[in-house]
């Protein structure tokens, strides 16, 4: 059998999406293809360790742990600008000691982060195409900015503070500098990397998205008429169905959670979760229960306890969420509200009586909510997020904003942090939670929630994609 190999990054973002993109490809294909997945353990774990642990392999799906020993693992740490490309490339020797083994070797589908593994592929004379978590419109402006700086040897730096609106050829819309991801915008090493990197997409033989065509056709049909990328194939939504919370979760806490949405109407709880990542201080804690408090709308909130400050950790569950919520909060909201730690966020979105999401607009999490068909108010967190939340809200209208360029201060570097007040906070969720026909974002959500499915029917867009990539591989094994 032919085997195709996959190079994930270990973030839980990035890992399960393409594991079940790589279920979608052998759930497609009729035994010609079979799957190794490489997993490369972080030195820091990210919540992905239980994760991991829970991969079982299966007749066609195989999970090979390539991880370096922790030794050499945390040397890469000692150098913050490059460690996460330092710390792929130092993979590349036991990659290519499992590779060698393989009789019919198929190809590489790489993460956007391990374009130094198209290395390997050339060595063996397979081709290498990039498995990209996010969405096009992302990849659009990684793309635009990687030429400004590599060809036109433009300062991107400038844009870091500005106020300026810059066109974007995969944005209809002009796009604030403000909502850039700023860490790509500075002349330190890590973003020299990251479009050193991106500027490698074009050696590859396709570039697989996690998005589909109805959702955001401006950007992908923009992508698809440029000269300057290989063939776009957009496969989405692929989503993760397990309940569990990705074993994050024991059985009794996701069921004391169902049967709480269980006694509520449909359509009328407010559902607010950060991802993997997402925490808040005290001071922005109480400003959300107040909002909570006085929105007079039900909840499910998803609260955990950020890590010390300038220690870059996943945040952990609180043993007693009192020491953090305003005095008599728990018992005032008690029959309208609900505090836990962990969400089994699938069970959740998933359930009739959820109406809304406060999200931090990681792209995971916005495709499970266009799935179930539930309407997002914005709060993004890090990462390319605060662009995530202007296309959710000015280029395709399915989300009432909260925020549209907060940013978290994970190294705590910053004196001042940014805190969203009660006032914002209550505004959006009104907003978001207008029941009437008024509501333009629900009605808009709801009709991309049927076009998703669709999507990934017999004959619809991601469906035919899915099966020309497939074909495209296939043909190509010499």
């Amino acid at each position: 059998m032919n085997e195709l190999i996959f190079i994930p990054l270990a973030g839980l973002g990035h890992l399960v999406s393409a594991i079940e993109f790589a279920k979608l490809v052998l759930n497609r294909d009729e035994n010609n293809l079979c799957i190794s997945v490489l997993v490369m353990k972080l030195p820091l774990d990210y919540g992905v360790q239980n994760f991991i642990q829970s991969l079982t392999s299966q007749p066609r799906l195989k999970f090979i742990d390539i991880s370096l020993d922790e030794k050499t693992s945390s040397v890469f740490l000692n150098n913050h600008d490059s460690f996460l490309y330092d710390f792929i490339d130092g993979h590349k020797s036991n990659v290519r000691e499992y590779v060698q083994n393989i009789p019919r070797l198929a190809g590489f589908v790489l993460d956007m982060f391990c374009t130094s593994m198209i290395d390997i592929a050339n060595e063996f004379n397979v081709p290498s195409y990039i498995y990209f978590a996010s969405n096009a419109a992302f990849l659009g402006f990684c793309l635009h900015f990687q030429a400004l700086r590599n060809e036109q040897n433009l300062d991107t730096s400038k844009y870091i503070n500005s106020d300026k609106e810059l066109s974007i050829p995969y944005f209809k819309n002009p796009c604030p500098t403000k909502v850039l991801p700023k860490h790509l915008l500075n002349s330190r090493l890590a973003s020299t990397l990251f479009f050193d990197g991106i500027r490698r997409f074009k050696e590859t033989k396709g570039i697989i998205i996690n998005t589909f065509f109805e959702l955001e056709s401006f950007s992908l049909q923009a992508l698809m008429d440029s000269e300057i990328v290989p063939t776009i194939y957009p496969v989405g939504p692929v989503v993760s169905f397990a309940k569990s919370g990705h074993f994050r979760n024991n059985m009794s806490e996701t069921e004391s959670i169902i049967e709480w949405l269980d006694e509520q109407p449909d359509l009328s709880v407010v559902y607010l979760c950060f991802g993997s990542m997402g925490s808040f201080e005290a001071e922005q804690i109480k400003e959300i229960a107040t909002a909570l408090e006085h929105c007079g709308h039900r909840f499910l909130w998803s609260l955990r306890r950020s890590p010390p400050k300038g220690k870059i950790d996943i945040p952990s569950n609180y043993t007693n969420f009192e020491e953090v919520l305003p005095k008599g909060f728990l018992e005032r909201t008690k029959g309208i509200g609900k505090v836990i730690g962990w969400a089994p966020q699938v069970a959740i979105l998933s359930h009739k009586s959820v109406g809304g999401f406060v999200c931090h607009c990681g792209w995971n999490s916005i495709l499970e909510s266009v799935y179930f068909g539930v309407p997002i108010a914005t709060w993004p967190l890090y990462a390319e997020q605060q662009m995530n939340a202007f296309l959710l809200v000015k280029e395709l209208g399915i989300a009432k904003e909260i925020s549209m360029d907060y940013v978290i201060d994970f190294e705590g570097k910053n004196n001042k942090v940014d805190i969203v007040s009660a006032e914002e906070i209550e505004g959006g969720l009104q907003r978001l939670m207008v029941k009437s026909e008024e509501n333009e974002v629900r009605k808009k959500i709801k009709e991309m929630k049927e076009k998703s499915r669709v999507a990934m029917e017999d004959g619809g867009s991601s469906y035919t994609s899915l099966g020309l990539l497939i074909n495209d591989v296939i043909t190509n094994i010499s």
